[in-house]
């Protein structure tokens, strides 16, 4: 969003209003394609460094320096840098705003312990009920389906106005045309469908902040994930691995041209202690489903209809969550000490205040070249790079103990410092028994994102080591450690 808010790669005023638009004409099509190519080659050299810094072993080094007074501003202005997205798109109808964001609210908060029985079967029950805490689990579809359904139902008779000029006209689903039947049933994206990629240093650096934000978060979310699995803490080299990864998945986004990285998302790592799953299969299966979908032309198409003021309502709810998930990790730090107070408070207002005026003033960047010019203006635009850029500095340079600034808490709370262990190795060993086939070979070692050689049978614990009543509580908590791996 920094990249594609300087002057060259803002949209013409021609362009804002779709019904006034010949999307099907060349000189429309340029417009937004030139912007996809641009953003597809930002992608893919920045993912470039995720790569390197996952595969090298590097990220270790990081973590070294990167505390919470680090992540915390970090995340928590991703969200609230987005505020006044958030607000355009709500502010369209805030009647149906409201109501999603109530609708969400009382699914997620209110109602997430009511089970709500559903027809399933099984082979010892054959065909019977069984209770799913289904608000729990899909509070924002819910909330977004509802409140799109009505609106939907108040376009059809009407009661919403078709004036473009009259407000509350963008909470119509008939806004995008024919869109659904003008799409085909079967569309198979490639790479460079938008043209050759393009690739500027401005571009790539802005990309870049958003990728190491993503690497500390995902370290977290690893963690988080293995806890809530019932796994044991990821070895290094599976964080490496993750890491890497990773930097892959932005690649091949980068190169098919969705616009978009990929990453872990906290959210989804939270709904492992919702559904009680942790398996490798499932992940493989929603895979799956999804690129299937993604092959069906009508399937997007359905997705375009969303109107504005209910993605707003959604966003009303999802950047605060994202926010306070931020704030959340200053849980580590000890905020009585007005160092950390003044590290956390300093990072976050120069987060709000430096884009923003940069973003009202972006003639005030002349250095003399265009490039450098270019690279500022998206450093300077993007809130989390500059919040995290200085909770870095001064919690790396200002005197304050390890227990003061939150590493101890943060590494005892992750487990940072455990070790690879009989346990780890069956969940995050390399998948197709590659693990067992390279364990003899001595280069292996040398290559950070690959598991060691593990303890062979004879040097493992006896079966009788604890006492049974340990072994069988073990048995219980653990029932899904050998099928997870987080994804890893």
């Amino acid at each position: 969003m920094a990249m594609l808010s300087m002057p060259e790669w803002k949209c013409p005023a021609w362009t804002q209003n779709a019904s006034l638009v010949n999307t099907s004409s060349p000189v429309f099509i340029e417009v937004w394609q030139s912007r996809m190519r641009e953003l597809q080659g930002s992608i893919m050299v920045a993912s470039c460094l995720q790569i390197l810094v996952g595969f090298s072993g590097l990220i270790g080094l990081f973590m070294r320096f990167i505390g919470p007074l680090t992540i915390a501003p970090t995340i928590s202005l991703i969200g609230l840098s987005l505020f006044d997205s958030a607000g355009i798109n709500a502010g369209n109808h805030w009647g149906i705003s409201a109501m999603t964001t109530a609708l969400i609210v009382a699914f997620s908060q209110y109602l997430r312990h009511i089970a709500v029985p559903f027809p399933s079967y099984s082979k010892a029950k054959r065909f019977h009920t069984s209770r799913m805490y289904i608000f729990q689990i899909l509070p924002v579809l819910l909330g977004i389906t509802l409140s799109w359904l009505i609106c939907y139902l108040l376009t059809i008779y009407d009661v919403l106005p078709s004036d473009p000029e009259q407000y509350g006209h963008m909470a119509r689903t008939d806004l995008k045309g024919d869109v659904l039947g003008q799409a085909p049933w079967f569309r198979f994206p490639y790479p460079g469908q938008w043209g050759l990629p393009t690739v500027s240093l401005a571009g790539v650096f802005g990309i870049m902040a958003g990728v190491v934000s993503s690497m500390v978060e995902s370290v977290g979310d690893y963690h988080a994930c293995a806890r809530l699995s019932g796994a044991p803490p990821p070895p290094k080299h599976a964080i490496n691995r993750g890491v890497g990864m990773e930097g892959i998945g932005c690649l091949l986004a980068g190169a098919w041209g969705t616009g978009n990285g990929t990453t872990s998302y906290s959210e989804n790592v939270g709904a492992l202690g919702i559904t009680r799953v942790g398996s490798r299969m499932v992940i493989v299966a929603s895979g799956f489903l999804m690129v299937i979908m993604g092959i069906f032309g009508k399937v997007g198409a359905i997705f375009t209809t969303i109107p504005t003021p209910v993605i707003g309502g959604m966003l009303l709810v999802m950047f605060g969550v994202i926010s306070a998930a931020g704030v959340s990790n200053l849980q580590y730090s000890d905020m009585n000490s007005s160092r950390n107070i003044f590290i956390f408070g300093f990072s976050m207002f120069s987060g709000l205040v430096i884009p923003n005026w940069i973003i009202k003033h972006p003639g005030a960047i002349a250095t003399g070249v265009i490039e450098l010019d270019q690279v500022l203006l998206v450093l300077l635009t993007t809130s989390m790079f500059v919040g995290g850029f200085f909770g870095f500095i001064l919690d790396n340079t200002i005197p304050g103990s390890k227990s003061e600034r939150g590493i101890v808490a943060w590494k005892e709370a992750h487990n940072e410092d455990a070790g690879e262990t009989v346990e780890s190795g069956e969940v995050y060993d390399l998948p197709f028994g590659l693990s067992a086939r390279f364990s003899s070979s001595s280069w292996v070692r040398y290559l950070p994102f690959c598991p060691s050689a593990g303890p062979t049978p004879q040097q493992r614990p006896p079966e009788d080591a604890g006492s049974p009543e340990t072994k069988e509580e073990v048995g219980k908590s653990d029932p899904t450690a050998s099928s997870v791996g987080v994804a890893l």
